[in-house]
């Protein structure tokens, strides 16, 4: 995002008009999250095209890679789920890698939704908003997803270093054991604090690092995990569900801004 709304300034309610609406997308590799102005996490389903057998997955090791499919998925969702005739100010997580390519391909699939503006936010900010950390102080947040785990240091809210692997809780039903996941997960941070030239890392792994995903959810992760970093581990509440609660949070945030009362400007529009 270009900026960075204040979540924890209050939020005037939403317009009681059918044209208006706001919508939090988290998509990931294995499931969909949405959440609904004034009715809260809605959605909560597998990433597919459509059910059944033959699903097809739009998005991959959090790449989207069928846009068409993605935009199907979201019309099969959302469709009935919106007023008539509304233009729907949307906010997006994207993972922290390759988020440029994953952003625009979200942007086009979300045009099926006909959005007044799409805001996007990096799936670690929106977890650190949902824990209610202080984004002033360094922090670590680890996101051990279905089919992609990210470790991202921010610095002031913004980021500053970001690692990733291909592996999640997807893969636990094949030959990836939980110990190889914190194994990689330890190999990412270790980098981090090798390659940093400031306190920042340092700083972050004292305070504790900030652990999200599904994985947050499994036991046998989060005791490796444990065992491997040598610094104190949160588990976010409702780990699995923290990135669209964030984004939520900043979509109300971004609501107050006075573009948001009338036309959007050309650079909001763009975001």
């Amino acid at each position: 995002m270009s900026h960075h709304p204040d979540a924890s300034a209050p939020h005037r309610p939403w317009p009681a008009c059918r044209r208006c609406c706001g919508i939090a997308l988290d998509m990931g590799s294995a499931r969909t999250r949405v959440w609904i102005a004034g009715r809260g996490v809605v959605v909560d389903v597998p990433t597919v095209t459509l059910p059944g057998a033959d699903a097809v997955h739009p998005i991959q090791r959090g790449a989207i890679v069928d846009t068409p499919g993605c935009a199907r998925m979201l019309q099969r969702l959302l469709a009935d789920r919106l007023p008539r005739l509304t233009r729907p100010m949307v906010i997006v997580t994207a993972p922290v890698l390759d988020g440029v390519a994953y952003r625009t391909q979200a942007r086009a699939a979300i045009d099926v939704l006909r959005p007044r503006t799409v805001l996007t936010v990096p799936s670690a900010r929106a977890i650190a908003v949902a824990a209610g950390a202080d984004l002033s102080r360094p922090l670590m947040v680890v996101d051990v997803g279905a089919h992609l785990t990210e470790a991202v240091l921010l610095g002031d809210g913004d980021i500053t270093d970001a690692r990733r692997t291909a592996l999640g809780t997807g893969d636990l039903a094949g030959p990836t054991t939980p110990e190889q996941i914190a194994d990689a997960v330890a190999a990412m941070l270790t980098a981090m604090l090798r390659q940093d030239r400031t306190s920042l890392t340092v700083d972050a792994l004292h305070r504790g690092i900030l652990l999200a995903g599904g994985g947050a959810l499994r036991p046998e992760i989060t005791y490796h995990l444990t065992g491997r970093l040598h610094a104190p581990l949160r588990v976010v509440p409702a780990p699995h569900t923290a990135a669209v609660r964030g984004a939520a949070e900043l979509l109300q945030a971004a609501h107050t801004h006075p573009s948001a009362s009338g036309p959007l400007p050309p650079a909001a529009r763009s975001r």
